[in-house]
């Protein structure tokens, strides 16, 4: 995220439509703003694109939000998934999206570049995307390294964002939005600098930004208008790069878009499945589109699938992996009203089987509930036998089925598997069934351990049809609050508090990390902590990060628990040498030397130095029976500059004027804690002795801290200096 303007339409921290709780800005340009929100009802992050207050009234502006919302249907792991858009009471409108984490190509583009084996695979994941956008008539229009994110860092997981509104928020990056032409100058193609666009467009720039992210910087097309048109009409320079990625980039940027790869198919089709994993998602899964036809300014260009002849030797196009994709249908050059890889509905003969049904390719059903919402069905079924029953499920939990009938390659037995997994799984707070053909996804979340268990091995039963099932159920809660985890934290406190790093305000998603750090006694509490919380925390995973002390230091610590930092430091260095010790690690036989450095605006107030060791024994530097004056003042003597003020001597230095020095011995190795107080008067009312136990000190010190209230407060500082024997 980066930092928070003064002028940014949301704030952190507020709250927009009683909902989304904002965290952070991700990105600005000039139409709109993005944002890292958390949903405060099931506690999800998303991403949140605002338009501009001077756009949310500008009719085309919407129309581009509204081309984004189109894509919410489209389920591929290759596009961020998108919401419905909303707005404001204050008029603001806003687009939710999955909140993808990771880098773009262009914050890698600028690092130098990536080689050709991760682009190829970059290349395949978002051709497949864009194959899923392209047959329901929604082309990109902006493609380019900026919105191409790589979930998680990897290549593989490249995902496709903001279909439909032109950014100009990265460096150089001239967009323009409006009926002419949208895009970026490096990356657009020819043809959209005439106002037209089409799939080749997205092919066009998918190349273009392949050839800079190799590079490390975008194609040269000049600074001018006429330079600019010139050079879009010449191929771009591929020269040095290497096979098969030179002649891909040739075949997808050819400046006369007839003479391009003409799908995004054509583009897998193009890649040698040897440079890519077997396992490496690339057909397209999409929902059903509506029956409606999808409008466009411009006709798409004919398709793979839409060109293939009939059944026969042209029907089968080779697909990743040695794998055949069959597509059933005719010759279809022009149907008025319905676009490509639309519904071909009530128009005779062009429906092979199933009495009159048209084919779904690839045939898909979502089933899916929110976290406190009611079930969605949306997709194919075989039958209305399937879809009555599928629905009557559904209605039963206040449920939706939104089902088209047709045909396709799945087994017998199909809905019979489909319904007996919703039966597993309905019981979940949330979870989702993705169906493609026969293979099948299954996700969702137990609120316990005997739920998980349960569904868990359930979904290992075989189903009829013999469908592939994938599972992953997680562990929750969906919302785990933070005061739950809170309470477990002070329960085990017994060494001053324990602290949560990075919680959210209110509760962890699922997946998010708990973070502890603080000091423990012992590490048996170590496993105690981490138990307690892997209790309550689901598939979330546990970070401790503690220190573990002996029972003088833990004592100390709940002592000063409440006692606030200061600006003191210290600094540790060596009697037999003029070198600075930055680790605080001293080996046996070692004389270490102790500085306390008073800060420069430091200038009243009484000091107490002590060190309390490993055996619980605390020794009082400052003040002792031979250096008794605490007061800032006087031992600064008049100097106004940071001080620093000795308290540990170094043995030759010690000698013969009373000086404290000591060498580390093999009797008392660990953990030792050097602690300065600073008080508006001096801390005790007697001198203490030189040393003491940990258990009278820190009785005396509780009563002497509460002596000082308000702005007349103690402050105190501390450091680890571990005393070890040389391995």
């Amino acid at each position: 995220m980066i930092e928070s303007r003064p002028h940014d339409i949301f704030k952190p921290g507020e709250l927009i439509n009683n909902t989304y709780r904002i965290e952070g800005v991700l990105g600005r340009g000039g139409t709109s703003e993005v944002y890292r929100a958390r949903s405060e009802i099931s506690g999800r992050i998303v991403a949140m694109k605002v338009l501009k207050s001077e756009f949310a009234g500008n009719e085309d502006y919407l129309v581009l939000m509204n081309r984004e919302e189109a894509m919410r249907d489209i389920r591929h792991d290759a596009v961020v998934r998108y919401s419905e858009n909303h707005r404001t009471t204050e008029g603001h409108v806003y687009l939710i999206m999955d909140y993808v984490d990771g880098p773009d190509l262009h914050a890698l583009l600028k690092q130098g570049g990536l080689p050709a084996e991760d682009l190829l695979l970059i290349c395949a994941r978002v051709a497949s995307g864009l194959a899923v956008a392209h047959a329901r008539n929604i082309f990109h229009r902006d493609l380019s390294p900026d919105n191409i994110i790589l979930k998680g860092g990897k290549p593989g997981h490249a995902v496709i964002i903001d279909f439909g509104i032109a950014k100009d928020d990265s460096p150089g990056a001239e967009t323009i939005t409006g009926g002419e032409f949208a895009g970026k100058y490096a990356y657009a193609a020819p043809e959209q600098l005439n106002g037209r666009a089409d799939a080749r467009s997205d092919i066009y720039a998918l190349g273009a930004l392949l050839l800079a992210s190799f590079r490390g910087m975008p194609p040269d097309v000049g600074r001018n208008p006429m330079e600019v048109l010139r050079r879009k009409g010449e191929p771009l320079d591929t020269e040095g790069v290497p096979e098969p990625l030179k002649s891909l980039i040739d075949r997808m940027t050819q400046p006369d878009p007839e003479q391009r790869l003409q799908s995004a198919e054509a583009v897998l089709d193009a890649i040698d499945p040897k440079y890519l994993p077997d396992d490496l998602p690339l057909r397209p899964t999409t929902l059903p589109p509506q029956r409606e036809a999808a409008r466009t300014d411009e006709a798409a260009p004919a398709t793979e699938r839409s060109r293939i002849r009939g059944r026969g030797g042209d029907d089968q196009v080779p697909a990743r992996s040695g794998r055949k994709r069959v597509v059933a249908g005719v010759a279809v050059l022009a149907l008025a009203g319905i676009g490509v890889g639309g519904y071909f509905g009530g128009v005779p003969g062009l429906f092979p089987g199933g009495a009159g049904l048209p084919v779904a390719d690839p045939y898909t059903l979502v089933v899916s509930r929110a976290a406190g919402a009611a079930p969605v069905a949306e997709g194919h079924v075989p039958s209305a036998e399937v879809r009555d029953d599928l629905a009557a499920i559904l209605a039963a939990q206040g449920g939706e089925a939104r089902l088209e009938l047709a045909t396709g390659d799945i087994p017998d037995g199909w809905g019979a598997g489909i319904a007996r997994l919703i039966d597993t799984v309905i019981a979940l707070e949330e979870w989702q069934i993705s169906a493609a053909g026969s293979q099948i996804e299954v996700t969702g979340i137990a609120e316990e351990r005997g739920q998980h268990e349960r569904v868990s091995f359930a979904l290992t039963a075989p189903l009829p049809g013999d469908l592939s099932v994938n599972s992953d159920i997680l562990l929750g809660p969906v919302r785990l609050p933070v005061s739950d985890v809170r309470e477990v934290l002070a329960a085990a406190a017994e060494c001053g508090p324990l602290h949560l790093s990075d919680a959210p305000d209110v509760a962890y998603s699922m997946g998010e990390r708990i973070s502890v750090t603080g000091a423990i006694e012992g590490p048996e509490m170590r496993e105690v902590i981490f138990d307690a919380l892997s209790a309550i925390a689901g598939d979330r995973p546990v970070v401790l990060d503690l220190d573990v002390l002996n029972r003088g230091l833990c004592l100390l610590e709940g002592t000063l628990a409440q006692v606030p930092s200061g600006d003191i430091e210290m600094r540790f260095g060596f009697g037999d040498r003029p070198q600075d010790n930055p680790s605080g690690r001293y080996y046996v036989g070692e004389n270490p030397v102790i500085d306390i450095i008073l800060p420069a605006d430091l200038e009243d107030g009484h000091l107490w130095v002590s060190i309390i060791d490993v055996k619980g024994s605390v020794f009082h530097l400052l003040p002792n029976i031979n250096r008794q004056e605490t007061a800032v003042s006087a031992l600064r003597a008049g100097r106004a500059e940071t001080l620093p003020v000795r308290v540990a001597y170094g043995v030759e230095e010690a000698q013969g004027n009373a000086r404290l020095a000591f060498l580390v011995d093999d009797t008392a190795l660990g953990k030792n804690r050097i602690l300065v107080l600073h008080g508006p008067e001096p801390l005790f009312d007697e001198l203490r002795p030189t040393s003491e136990s940990i258990d009278s000190f820190s009785e005396v010190l509780d009563t002497a801290i509460a002596r000082f209230t308000g702005s007349a407060t103690v402050t105190a500082n501390s450091r680890i200096l571990v005393s070890a024997e040389q391995e």
